[in-house]
């Protein structure tokens, strides 16, 4: 008898809550219902599909023929629909109640669906740790795939993982099968006679072995240069289904449920925490990230043993790394237990599925793709957020707030300020700035701006473009090889030039004191803040005087709609070293459509010295005003322009920007009048289809000549009036609302 071995194949299809749904469109041509349709002309291939709940929603409102193929398809045996988070979380990340509801209600909708309850679930990208088996088990699923990575930090050999194990938790057991590293790195890249080779060489005269291959299925078609080679003139897919049917004599293609109803699982393993290998290296520092992957790329070449046990640090850690990722997450953990504690009646659901909403994994990490620097996204992930705390609040009868509590679980106190229109966070030990400003009636994130920091593919660019200078000057470049994980590409040329890092965290209302000549009245002139080609003050730290920007405020008072604020902290120049005091108010007032914030300021030289300098308030905003979006914009003397623009303004009295689409306008009074001047705040990130620029929002300097005698003051105030045109959540509680 000829050797023997089984493939199952398993493909992860998910788009993002908040994707733009001509993202969902094209992928779907691309990816989604080519391999149905090839499933279709290859009856005897046997595969497990997974559609996330995004994703499931979209297809059943604008694709609703695709999910009738794909019921035929699990009527019939040849496709078994996986499981898993309802909006892909990062399990995890979540409190326990979450993790369950989140499990359960994509198996309610699967089974609604498609006529069966799943047994398998997929889990988002693969991030493990060893309490999991009880929620998966405990929400009713049985197995679930994951990375060799797991396996190889188990101290699982390679040679082993032609089968699943069997591990527990707290008396819960879950089959873990293991996605084999040769298979997945040659499908589809490699040649069909490769792979059918590789899986010949793991044949054994007993059929005892299975081979798991599971990935995304964006790689089929979506990911850069494969459409041609999966569907176009490569046609690898039908090739490699035809393939597999020509050879089902001692090669059978199996779901990993039909696999478990014939087979026992080959062993017993505890992994322990972690991902795929990629990831680990993601949540590291930049430089230890590359110290890491270089280490790692010299064992493998040269074969050695220790290959096996490198791995980077936990997916956890993307919260340490990014200030941005730990306070949505916080957020989220707040929103979670506020939604918990809510009467059950109907907004207790609309609550619960807004945070599920919020939960989607992509904005609480980042790696080879967009993650957290993916704006629109990140701000749909607010939105929900916000929805879902709004909507607890209003039913707990919370929506007044004023508390000084660890919101970040740093170990040390901010403010959070909550009206019926408003709710602000003050960190007092990060330059008493504003971290959190949103706005409930618009469900919108106002300053919910990344920071510009070094990523370690940062060094990949700067190589690459000068690779291309040196070889011919010329503009972009496009080098493509087979795995996306080795993919350099650039959407425009220079883009290196584009690379600023913030010396500080991306606040509001933070206090500056710069040279008194920083600003030109020539808005074209080297040096002018906002002009291209020159510096950026938030980027420049040799500008800075003060050191107020980043330091430790005192906490004087916390009211209702009131936080005070104060340090004495020191400002020097050529001309010596000053003693300042500065003191801040932040007061929230104004309707639910129509908020304000004021930032009251008193400066005073305590020192002998006079004080000469500029004093500036800073202030972050998006507004969605990405690519010259026409809906976003910047009023100044009646004048519009695009949000992603820069502009200034002498003595402005008031300033507007807003957003029509997100139906926000917000106007800016200083007092008395100060010279603007804003620029758009845009990272340089990765993604799958390159390196871009990405519009995060947009920063607004308000500054005013300062000149204080010894024991002199100046006092101003900046109030922020916001105008929604409608309240979101009117519409939706008013749908859901039960009838009498």
């Amino acid at each position: 008898m000829a050797p023997l071995i089984s493939l199952a194949l398993a493909l992860h299809n998910h788009q993002p809550v908040g994707n733009f749904g001509w993202v969902f469109a094209e992928v779907f041509e691309q990816a989604y219902r080519p391999m149905v349709e090839a499933l279709e002309r290859h009856p005897h291939v046997r595969v497990s599909l997974h559609y996330t709940g995004a994703l499931l929603e979209w297809l059943a409102a604008e694709r609703p023929g695709f999910l009738e193929r794909l019921r035929d398809l699990v009527a019939r045996g040849q496709v078994e629909i996986l499981g898993g988070g309802l909006y892909e979380p990062v399990l995890i990340s979540l409190p326990e109640r979450d993790r369950l509801a989140q499990l359960t209600r994509m198996a309610d909708l699967l089974e609604s669906t498609f006529g069966r309850r799943p047994d398998g679930a997929w889990l988002a990208e693969r991030v493990w740790e060893p309490s999991l088996p009880t929620s998966l088990a405990d929400a009713g699923y049985r197995w679930t795939i994951l990375d060799d990575a797991h396996f190889r930090a188990a101290a699982v050999p390679e040679e082993a993982l032609w089968g699943p194990y069997t591990t527990d938790d707290q008396g819960r057991r879950l089959t873990v099968f293991g996605t084999e590293q040769g298979l997945r790195y040659r499908i589809p890249f490699r040649p069909v006679g490769e792979v059918i080779s590789y899986l010949r060489d793991h044949a054994t005269d007993t059929g005892d072995r299975l081979g798991t291959m599971g990935d995304d299925g964006e790689k089929f078609g979506a990911w850069p240069s494969t459409w041609d080679h999966c569907w176009g003139g490569g046609r690898w897919v039908d090739e490699f289904f035809a393939t597999l049917e020509a050879n089902a004599d001692w090669l059978t293609t199996v779901t990993p449920s039909a696999w478990l109803a014939e087979h026992r699982p080959i062993g017993r393993a505890y992994l322990p925490a972690g991902s795929y290998a990629e990831m680990g290296e993601w949540a590291m520092p930049p430089e230890e990230g590359r110290a890491f992957a270089t280490a790692l790329h010299a064992a493998q070449a040269g074969g050695r043993a220790e290959a096996r046990w490198l791995r980077g640090t936990s997916w956890r850690n993307f919260a340490a790394r990014y200030r941005e990722v730990n306070d949505l997450h916080k957020q989220m953990l707040r929103v979670s237990d506020l939604v918990a504690a809510m009467p059950p009646r109907h907004a207790r659901e609309l609550a619960t599925d807004h945070l599920h909403r919020g939960q989607s994994n992509d904005c609480y990490w980042h790696g080879l793709f967009g993650g957290l620097y993916i704006s629109h996204m990140r701000l749909a992930t607010h939105e929900h957020l916000i929805a879902a705390e709004d909507l607890a609040e209003g039913a707990l009868d919370r929506l007044t707030d004023a508390r000084l509590a660890d919101l970040d679980l740093d170990g040390a106190d901010e403010v959070r300020l909550a009206t019926p229109g408003q709710v602000v966070t003050i960190d007092p030990d990060e330059g008493g700035g504003i971290g959190a400003w949103d706005l409930r009636a618009a469900r919108h994130a106002l300053t919910a701006v990344v920071r510009r920091r070094p990523e370690a593919y940062h060094a990949t660019l700067v190589a690459q473009e000068a690779r291309a200078g040196r070889a011919n000057g010329s503009s972009g470049s496009e080098v493509g090889v087979a795995s996306i994980h080795e993919v350099v590409r650039a959407k425009e040329s220079g883009l290196a030039r584009n690379l600023v890092y913030d010396w500080h965290e991306r606040r509001s209302g933070l206090v500056r004191f710069l040279p008194a000549d920083v600003l030109s009245t020539d808005a074209s002139a080297p040096g002018s803040p906002g002009s291209p080609g020159s510096p950026d003050p938030a980027a420049d730290r040799s500008l800075e005087l003060g050191d107020f920007v980043d330091g430790r405020f005192e906490v004087l008072e916390v009211a209702p709609g009131l936080t005070a604020l104060a340090r004495t902290g020191i400002v020097e120049d050529a001309a010596g070293r000053r003693a300042v005091r500065v003191e801040k108010a932040v007061r929230l007032d104004g309707t639910r459509l129509a908020p304000t914030l004021a930032l009251d300021l008193v400066v005073s030289n305590r020192s002998s010295l006079p004080l000469r300098s500029l004093l500036v308030t800073e202030w972050v905003v998006t507004l969605a005003g990405a690519g010259g979006n026409p809906a976003a914009w910047w009023d100044v003397d009646g004048r519009r322009t695009a949000h992603d623009v820069a502009g200034t303004a002498r003595g402005a009295e008031v300033l507007r920007q807003g957003n029509d689409d997100v139906g926000i306008t917000l106007s800016t009074r200083p007092e008395p009048s100060a010279d603007a001047w804003w620029a758009p705040v845009e990272t340089i990130s990765n993604s799958e289809a390159g390196f871009e620029r990405v519009y995060q929002g947009s920063a607004l300097r308000l500054g005013w000549p300062l000149d204080l005698a010894p024991g002199a003051s100046w006092r101003g105030r900046v109030k922020f009036s916001v105008e929604s045109a409608i309240d979101r959540a009117a519409p939706e509680t008013a749908a859901r609302a039960p009838s009498p």
